[in-house]
């Protein structure tokens, strides 16, 4: 793949969020005073290799997402679409797929729940593609012991069953990149046991790599994670005037 191969990032941001408790939608919830959102979406533009971003809001909420990103300052060299998503995220990856213009040949799959990733982890998953790769996950090495375990009702011990070796599980972050045609393939024939855009691809037989991740692009999903992503943001203003 060529070193002028247009790159976009769809951005599913459709999802309540359930786990950070009620209010706004996940996507919207403040962070030092800005949607979660804006920093992702801020976040892959900051890379000079995407030229597009994608932003797939809630089926009812696309004109509110619009000028939710009309009301923050943008990179001005990278292009912004709003589209309406589906009731499941791969519908609404999907959706951002379909929106694509003809000659975007990489496209990145971000989620918005990772406001702070590092535009070194987006460049190296570009990179990756560029390279040769159909698809790319950044990832990080375990620093847990992990057990496999016989699932059981809430609350109630669950036996161990395995213990995997570690040195050999990665934990996937995004965002994820592939070649355009492979991840348009995947989504028109993978339904089921959908965990991320990468298994998708991996369910078509198609390899995919891993390059190193950061950790600082971690989710934001619970209570705790908005304060570590806080004190994220705190030591970038204080190091670099972020």
């Amino acid at each position: 793949m060529s070193s002028e191969s247009r790159t976009a990032v769809v951005i599913p941001a459709a999802g309540r969020g359930v786990r950070l408790g009620p209010g706004a939608p996940k996507a919207l919830r403040a962070l030092n005073g800005t949607p979660m959102l804006i920093h992702a979406v801020r976040a892959m533009a900051e890379s000079r290799a995407v030229s597009l971003v994608v932003v797939v809001a809630p089926p009812d909420g696309a004109p509110e997402v619009k000028t939710l990103l009309d009301d923050h300052a943008l990179p001005e060299r990278t292009d912004f679409l709003v589209v309406p998503g589906g009731d499941s995220r791969q519908e609404s990856v999907r959706a951002g797929l379909d929106a694509l213009p003809d000659g975007i040949d990489i496209v990145l799959v971000h989620d918005a729940a990772r406001p702070l990733v590092p535009v070194d982890t987006v460049d190296g998953v570009i990179e990756a593609v560029r390279d040769g790769a159909g698809a790319v996950v950044p990832a990080l090495p375990l620093a847990d012991t992990v057990k496999q375990v016989e699932p059981r009702e809430a609350g109630l011990p669950e036996p161990v069953v395995a213990t995997p070796e570690r040195a050999r599980l990665r934990a996937v972050q995004t965002p994820q990149g592939f070649d355009r045609a492979l991840l348009v393939r995947a989504h028109e024939s993978v339904t089921e046991n959908v965990t991320d855009d990468a298994s998708m691809v991996e369910q078509l037989g198609e390899p995919v790599v891993v390059v190193p991740g950061h950790e600082e692009a971690f989710k934001v999903t619970r209570p705790l994670d908005l304060v570590l992503a806080e004190a994220v943001l705190a030591r970038r203003r204080a190091n670099d005037g972020f």
